[in-house]
């Protein structure tokens, strides 16, 4: 058995047991990982995969209980990794940060801006991406600390803590008529072409749903993946803007007017996320309690590390 092996079960369930996606992750060949498996299935005395021919389509119950094995495995030799770096130069290094647009542009600047005069030397890097870009590259260990909604809860592998409560907003042209309107409802925006984000991104999921719910369906004339995209387009005048409210800026976004969607929308969590037991530095930990000072470093810690409690007193620093 060898770590190569532990790493492409892994990579195979969370790549949908797709073995030319585990080969290109793994920078090897198909014909590789397939010998691995078959060499670990051997070793074990177990069948670690459901086939159909040569096609993998799921895990048996012994693979499934490998795979927790193998993931505590990984990550515990992850930790040794960067255990040096965790105690040596605490207050220099890079922090890498997975985030979408509209959470780089408009809620972090000044949680960077304060972390920065606390650690000058520590070098960032903000990542943008979907939420499930975001989810992925906290698996691969491209970034350290994920921002973003509930995909990042609902991952039984990484920790999640609330960030902030927002909700949409309307954003209309100056002069259009619904600025007139003591309070917008579903039924005038479904007659309307509208503007908003795109599948997957920032709650537009919440959208859909209130407008199905009311038994009608709106007419999104175009969707785009971040909120300046979107006012620019209702600047032009091709529809109207349902964007997060805290994305329009009274300064800036002045050929707009922005108009209450409380009462139609529900109201969205942006959560920060980690993957679990592993070790982080000081100032990550520290980049979390800026986003959110309800949090302490104890309970920061204890769902961090909550499938390995012997680790908490480990990896305390």
């Amino acid at each position: 058995m060898n770590f190569q092996q532990l790493k492409i079960i892994r990579e195979s369930a969370r790549r949908n047991y797709n073995l030319t996606e585990v080969a290109n992750s793994l920078f090897t060949s198909q014909s590789g990982v397939s010998r691995h498996i078959r060499e670990l299935e051997e070793e074990l005395g177990i069948e670690i995969f459901i086939r159909r021919g040569k096609r993998l389509l799921g895990m048996t119950e012994p693979g499934k209980e490998l795979l927790v094995v193998e993931e505590r495995i990984l990550n515990d030799a992850n930790n040794i990794r960067r255990l040096a770096n965790v105690f040596t130069n605490n207050d220099v290094g890079q922090l890498v940060i997975a985030t979408t647009h509209t959470q780089a542009r408009y809620s972090l600047p000044n949680v960077i801006k304060e972390f920065r005069a606390i650690y000058p030397q520590v070098r960032l890097v903000l990542n943008q991406g979907t939420p499930d870009d975001i989810v992925a590259m906290l698996h691969s260990g491209e970034a350290d600390i994920g921002i973003a909604s509930e995909q990042l809860m609902n991952d039984a592998t990484l920790a999640a803590f609330p960030y902030y409560r927002w909700h949409h907003a309307i954003l209309v042209p100056q002069q259009h008529p619904l600025i007139d309107v003591p309070t917008v409802t579903l039924d005038m925006l479904s007659k309307l072409p509208l503007i908003t984000y795109r599948q997957g991104i920032t709650g537009r999921s919440r959208v859909d749903r209130a407008f199905l719910a009311a038994g009608m369906t709106p007419d999104i004339a175009l969707s785009a993946q971040d909120s300046d995209v979107i006012k620019t387009y209702v600047e032009l005048g091709l529809g109207v803007g349902i964007v997060a409210d805290h994305s329009y800026e009274p300064a800036r976004d002045k050929g707009l007017v922005r108009l209450n969607a409380e009462h139609l929308f529900e109201g969205n969590t942006v959560w920060i996320g980690l993957k679990k037991s592993q070790l982080q530095r000081n100032y990550a930990w520290k980049f979390l309690q800026l986003c959110n000072s309800e949090l302490s470093l104890d309970e920061i810690k204890d769902k961090v590390f909550s499938d390995n409690a012997e680790s908490v007193i480990d990896y305390q620093i």
